[in-house]
């Protein structure tokens, strides 16, 4: 498309697989024979990742780009899956072929199955295997560190090691931060409590955005296994289960807004990741419409309505959408680009995907918009958000 040629596509949420040694070449001596391990699985013959007492996922589960099958299908080893989703320099070319820029990345163990590390038995060792994926991250991005762009993950039963691993990150230049919003799910206080205040206002010191991204609505081993369990006995159930995932944030953006986040803290950005835009319009729409007609609105007369919070500080992601460009122009400040790279959901071409590269779904989904939108929803939104230089 003639029209995004000369625009930097900036990807705001991918993946990157973790390689076999990230714990044991990063943890303390002291800690190594307690590290996160890949073993062979007895039962399935597969490489698992052995987080604590808990067995998790294969270890490349969650690198599906290119894959010769459909999901639940995936490669058995990291050999046999694309490089691209652990090794630097391979993303650097993947993302070349691809159009894209510069992309945020995060993680898939410290995303989607967080209760593991929660619940090692030492709270030293588990901050310290955060702090370690931080590095990792950190590491990765040195590959060029204009286009690959880390996000903070947090220790977040300890808000206090929290505060102090993001300032950490952002001296070594991650550029947002990886958090729940529905921490209930999780067995905290929720968000709007008042115990989680000095963690946001931690970020909106930094000027780091708080990334919500749809990984911590898996919650707890449980409902962890039970997902993974319906997507490989039963496909359809795990299609739609996967659809209803991606709209959990709704509950996200609502509980920032209504739970009076925003109001608190008018300079912190919000970024709803993995979780698509359409339904926004109406949801903000339908929020706007309840507080103004319900006792609402006299209660909080010193608020703004919904919509003009979302405005102000919030900002949602869309991959797949056909027809965005029908509602983009209702918060055209407020949408960014993603794909979700190496994810099944991705947009990665292969044998085994229905997905159009990046380039391609940008030329076929976003026609209708003017060059000026266009421009602010694949860089310059981003590029604000997170404070990144220019190309």
């Amino acid at each position: 498309m003639t029209q995004a040629a000369d625009t930097p596509v900036i990807d705001v949420d991918t993946h990157v697989t973790e390689p076999r040694d990230l714990w044991s070449s990063r943890l303390p001596k002291k800690y190594l024979v307690r590290a996160p391990r890949v073993e062979v699985d007895v039962d399935s013959g597969l490489k698992r990742w052995i987080v604590g007492d808990y067995a998790l996922s294969p270890e490349a589960q969650s690198c599906h780009a290119g894959w010769r099958e459909y999901h639940p299908s995936f490669p058995p080893t990291l050999e046999e899956a694309d490089p691209a989703g652990w090794d630097a320099h391979a993303r650097l070319r993947r993302m070349d072929e691809y159009g894209i820029y510069a992309q945020m990345l995060y993680p898939n163990l410290l995303g989607f199955q967080f209760y593991a590390f929660m619940d090692m038995g030492d709270a030293d060792l588990s901050v310290a295997c955060v702090r370690a994926y931080n590095d990792f991250q950190t590491d990765f991005c040195g590959a060029d560190r204009r286009r690959l762009i880390p996000i903070a993950n947090l220790p977040i039963w300890d808000v206090q090691a929290s505060v102090s691993e993001m300032e950490r990150c952002a001296a070594a230049g991650h550029r947002g931060v990886n958090f729940g919003v529905e921490m209930e799910r999780l067995g905290f206080p929720p968000l709007k409590s008042g115990h989680w205040d000095p963690l946001l206002a931690a970020a909106q010191d930094l000027n780091l955005p708080i990334t919500f991204h749809i990984g911590f609505q898996v919650g707890t081993k449980k409902t962890s296994v039970e997902r993974r369990a319906i997507s490989m006995a039963d496909p359809v159930e795990g299609a739609k289960q996967s659809a209803l995932l991606f709209a959990g944030n709704m509950n996200g953006i609502a509980e920032v807004i209504m739970g009076g986040i925003c109001a608190r803290f008018p300079r912190l950005k919000f970024v709803s990741v993995e979780s698509g835009y359409g339904y926004v319009p109406f949801l903000l729409e339908a929020l706007d419409w309840q507080f103004r007609n319900s006792a609402a609105r006299s209660i909080r007369s010193d608020w703004l309505l919904p919509s003009e919070y979302f405005r102000r500080q919030m900002y949602a992601t869309f991959w797949f959408e056909q027809g965005i460009h029908r509602q983009i122009d209702l918060y055209p400040d407020n949408v960014m680009f993603e794909s979700d790279f190496p994810h099944p959901t991705s947009l990665s071409p292969g044998p085994g995907s229905h997905a159009k590269s990046a380039k391609e779904t940008i030329a076929a989904n976003l026609t209708g918009l003017d060059k000026a939108t266009l421009r602010k929803v694949l860089h310059e939104t981003a590029s604000s958000v997170y404070g990144l230089s220019a190309p």
